[in-house]
């Protein structure tokens, strides 16, 4: 298993769960934290056992958003040479850290965040990826960039308005202000609020438990539908699932899944197949 400087993983009953560990640094996003979120989605997505995903956090808040270090380097790295040709590294760069976000939204299976403290800057980008989001009475959510002089860049501005009304997102981009949990809560942002991270961890490791025991076929099938539809039509996303379900429906975890409800008893879903490899 690889070994990560910014992250842990674990997987235990078809879960893995990964946890943000910096929290002497308010777990802010350094440059090793950019590549190892690809790195380890990477191995998440591969593997067949794992039937849903945890993102948490360690200390009194998720994450400070970007470690400002970084983003000095990146601007004392910009201050000389071509124009043309930084502009284009700068591009390159950015849909790299994109693309950091992104796998939680292209991983498989459903993505849970547990939310403690702030979720500043970065942070909104990355639980916006989610599939779900829950949080503490603390915590607060926070589209920092407009206070450093740029737009958010990493997908806040890209999958928020999907999530909470767009006059709630404009209000958030413009002014910087804090959204409290109350307020996540009422706008739709989280699924729910809990008293305190241990209540939250506990919680949403039973939903997580409850997703990791259904059919992983059919559960990937939403996920898989559910972001599809999000970007399609309605006719173009009853097409899909049309053409995934003749596809998919047809499998043991059908019968299986039958067989259980009559008998009352949970279904034995065998894990998705390991994929193929050339050679």
């Amino acid at each position: 298993m690889m070994s990560f400087e910014t992250l842990t993983l674990d997987l235990s009953d078809s879960i893995a769960q990964v946890v943000l560990n910096r929290p002497e640094k308010r777990n802010a996003m350094n440059a090793a934290f950019w590549t190892e979120m690809r790195q380890l989605f990477q191995l998440i997505s591969k593997d067949p056992a794992v039937r849903v995903v945890v993102v948490s956090s360690t200390g009194p808040h998720f994450t400070a958003g970007l470690d400002l270090k970084s983003f000095a380097g990146i601007m004392a790295q910009a201050s000389s040479g071509c124009e043309g040709r930084k502009r284009e590294a700068l591009r390159r760069l950015i849909l790299e850290m994109q693309e950091s976000f992104s796998v939680l939204e292209r991983c498989p299976v459903p993505v849970l965040t547990a939310i403690q403290g702030g979720c500043i800057g970065g942070g909104v980008d990355m639980v916006s990826a989610a599939d779900m989001r829950y949080c503490c009475a603390d915590s607060y959510f926070v589209i920092k960039e407009i206070d450093i002089g740029m737009t958010a860049d990493v997908g806040t501005l890209q999958r928020l308005p999907h999530l909470i009304p767009q006059g709630l997102v404009r209000e958030l981009a413009y002014t910087g202000r804090k959204l409290t949990a109350d307020e996540a809560l009422q706008s739709g942002l989280v699924n729910k609020v809990y008293q305190n991270q241990e209540e939250m961890l506990a919680g949403v490791m039973e939903i997580a438990k409850t997703i990791a025991s259904k059919s992983p076929l059919s559960i990937q099938g939403c996920k898989e539908m559910l972001n599809y539809s999000r970007d399609h039509s309605v006719e173009d996303s009853l097409n899909y699932v049309a053409t995934w379900n003749a596809g998919m429906l047809l499998s043991n975890d059908l019968m299986e899944a039958m067989a259980a409800a009559q008998q009352k008893r949970d279904g034995d879903f065998d894990d998705v197949h390991p994929g193929f490899t050339l050679g």
